[in-house]
């Protein structure tokens, strides 16, 4: 390039406006007080929860998915307008109450009751700081659809592994009373002994083996419904439950191979 045109250039350069042929600006990124407001308790009843809100803005108090808004009340309904609407279908509908205060300064308190559950709420109006977003957490449930999660696992895995199919010995004979809980089989492996309680049944009673002259031991067993694996076999046990005359059945190894019922 010519110098002599070096200082024309620069000169020229000058008067461009600023930003003229340079990349578009990057959109502004959503504040991290913005991208925080979603407020998440663990519930627990009887706790009031604190929400903030701000005039101009509308606070969203989303419930449990499936759960049913059945009331919403208020301290004060003429400073605070509060309604309710819902998203989702099915299992994954979720009801929302929508709060906005009219002016800076107000207090109130906010009750919903749910099908499931009450809720206390103490809002508050603040000119900047408000909640986008509110919610819970519920340890409880969370707790029971663990617990119902390995109870599926558990019920699903095998009663006992490494059976040997060939040395199962069905040679039992129960006797004496017929509850509901009576067991429909009994039998061993060589190692273990198994009793099969009826599907589902109301209770189930303590397994005690008996000795040479008839005493109650103690013996290892756990239940894997609907059976008890006892740890080693045994000649005779009885199932006893109830406190004075006792519900009582008898199971016998008869040391036949086979299945009795008396």
């Amino acid at each position: 390039m010519n110098r002599k045109l070096l200082p024309a250039l620069a000169s020229l350069l000058a008067l461009v406006p600023a930003g003229v042929g340079a990349a578009p600006p990057a959109a502004h990124p959503v504040p991290a007080a913005v991208e925080s407001a979603a407020q998440v308790w663990p519930y627990a009843a009887g706790t009031v929860y604190p929400v903030q809100a701000s005039p101009g803005r509308v606070t969203d108090i989303a419930l449990q998915p499936g759960e049913k808004l059945v009331s919403v009340s208020a301290g004060d309904t003429a400073r605070w307008i509060i309604g309710d609407t819902s998203s989702g279908s099915g299992a994954d509908a979720r009801a929302h109450v929508l709060v906005k205060p009219t002016a800076s300064g107000l207090a109130t308190n906010l009750l919903l009751h749910t099908d499931r559950r009450t809720y206390h709420l103490e809002l508050t109006a603040r000119p900047t700081g408000w909640m986008a977003a509110a919610g819970w957490r519920y340890p409880e449930g969370e707790l029971i659809a663990v617990k119902a999660a390995e109870a599926q696992a558990q019920a699903a895995a095998p009663v006992a592994d490494g059976v040997a199919l060939e040395r199962l010995n069905f040679g039992y004979v129960l006797r004496g009373d017929k509850p509901a809980w009576r067991p429909v089989l009994a039998f061993d492996d060589g190692a273990r002994t198994y009793i099969r309680f009826p599907d589902a049944p109301d209770e189930l009673p303590p397994l005690f083996v008996l000795g040479p002259k008839g005493e109650a031991q103690l013996v290892n067993y756990r239940a894997r419904p609907p059976y008890y694996v006892v740890d080693g076999l045994f000649a005779a046990a009885e199932l006893r439950l109830g406190t004075g005359k006792q519900v009582r059945v008898r199971i016998e190894r008869s040391g036949r191979a086979g299945r009795g019922r008396r």
